[in-house]
């Protein structure tokens, strides 16, 4: 499911593009007065770092999705498959030089930098440096790593992460259809979750009706999702004068915020006009929703 949560990102919907950056391409341009100028189009740092988000388990040895750990499942599975065997062993060998490397020269490329002021010079590969952007910079915050990339900036931080992160959901998608081609052949029986679960909203705006109810401060929250609202929580009726006066007590506006002068607060600042006067819960379907203590002005 990891797999097909990558497979969903936007980077992956543009195959050829991500292809691309995981080849690491550049343009240079020769200058008239003899240097050249390089090149790199990268995606925005934001997008990228979401993919990492993405990809992280699948780069953890501690976790059951750890992409080596599937390729051990799926060669046990083929052991009297030869070709197919073939393909997780090449597919060992590629994770192994791409995500592994135990050399610079593996790493593809290694960048040097030299402090002007104090001398002191540097050297670091450019998985070094992808590993500093995901683990320091993104999705921890490994004071090791950082330290260690610190003296070649963010930039090349993040020029180093790309081609990992691209490469990294390239050889997943991969590895997903192949899983579902042995799956398709009989190989494999996965469960029909497995393929068919939804792994990513495709949406974030929903509507759907409800019930609102409210009580004085202090009453305890409902505590079941199926049974009736406790005596204490009357029904909002919905008339038109009834809800515009119905906030929340962070000073958000429930309904008809238009027509309310109530405004949002920035922060460090208490919202204009709103008082935690009551609590407040919306029903919707039989079950109870605590809207985290809506109040009345």
């Amino acid at each position: 499911m990891s797999a097909r949560r990558v497979e969903a990102h936007s980077l992956a919907q543009d195959w050829d593009a991500l292809v691309d950056l995981a080849r690491v391409k550049q343009t240079v341009s020769p200058l008239q007065d003899g240097q050249v100028l390089i090149r790199h189009e990268f995606p925005a740092e934001e997008t990228v770092e979401s993919a990492a988000a993405r990809i992280r388990p699948l780069l953890l040895e501690n976790e059951s999705c750890f992409y080596s750990k599937a390729l051990k499942a799926l060669g046990y599975f083929c052991q009297e498959l030869p070709r197919d065997a073939g393909w997780v062993k090449t597919a060992r060998a590629e994770w192994r030089s791409r995500v592994a490397p135990t050399t610079p020269a593996e790493a593809g490329y290694w960048v040097l930098v030299s402090d002007a002021t104090t001398g002191e010079e540097h050297t670091l590969d450019r998985h070094k440096l992808a590993l500093a952007w995901i683990y320091g910079d993104v999705v921890h915050h490994d004071e090791g790593l950082r330290q260690e990339a610190d003296p070649f900036g963010l930039t090349e931080r993040f020029r180093g992460a790309v081609p990992l992160v691209a490469w990294t959901m390239v050889a997943t998608v991969e590895l997903l259809n192949y899983i579902r081609a042995l799956h398709s052949d009989g190989v494999l029986q996965l469960r029909r979750e497995v393929l068919d679960e939804p792994v990513a909203l495709q949406t974030t705006t929903w509507e759907y009706r409800a019930e609102i109810y409210h009580a004085p401060a202090g009453t305890g929250p409902p505590t079941s999702a199926a049974a009736p609202l406790p005596k204490e929580w009357i029904r909002l009726t919905g008339a038109a004068d009834e809800l515009p006066r119905f906030q929340t007590a962070m000073g958000g506006q429930l309904l008809h915020a238009g027509r309310s002068g109530t405004a949002l607060a920035p922060p460090g600042r208490p919202a204009v006009g709103t008082s935690a006067a009551s609590g407040g819960a919306a029903h919707s379907g039989g079950g109870h929703r605590d809207d985290g203590g809506p109040g009345e002005r």
